[in-house]
């Protein structure tokens, strides 16, 4: 079960918003939607589900403000060390199918001799042995 978070006002993400705005300003770089969801204790994801039209306006700013290579740099690590937690927890969940998987196959494999060693003695088949080659 999940737990319960408490999503600040609009107004709070707004003054928010300002006080990063004159930091940035003060540093000449723009904020960034991480910077304010971090702020305020929100996950990225959680901000923009929550303030779309405020994740968006951000965005726009950054992007027609150019923006900094450091803020960038951090934000795309942060996207790449993200996707690698979600690839890391999509293999574990691939090799545990995996495993379960094989393990299938050697049951069914299993029970396929057992079924065809009782077939045979329900028909009373008799194996020939191989060909036997000739003595020189």
């Amino acid at each position: 079960m999940t737990r319960q978070l408490a999503v600040p006002s609009e107004l709070r993400v707004r003054a928010v918003l300002e006080e990063l705005r004159r930091q940035a300003a003060d540093e000449g770089k723009a904020p960034s939607v991480l910077a304010l969801a971090r702020k305020l204790g929100l996950s990225n994801t959680t901000f923009r589900r929550h303030f779309p039209h405020i994740a968006r306006e951000v965005t726009e700013s950054r992007s027609s403000s150019g923006g900094s290579s450091g803020e960038e740099r951090q934000s795309r690590l942060d996207m790449v060390v993200a996707r690698n937690a979600k690839l890391k927890i999509a293999n574990r969940t691939l090799k545990g199918h995996l495993k379960l998987a094989a393990a299938q196959i050697q049951r069914l494999a299993s029970e396929n001799a057992q079924l065809r060693q009782a077939l045979e003695a329900s028909a009373k088949v008799t194996h020939i042995g191989p060909a036997r080659q000739p003595r020189p």
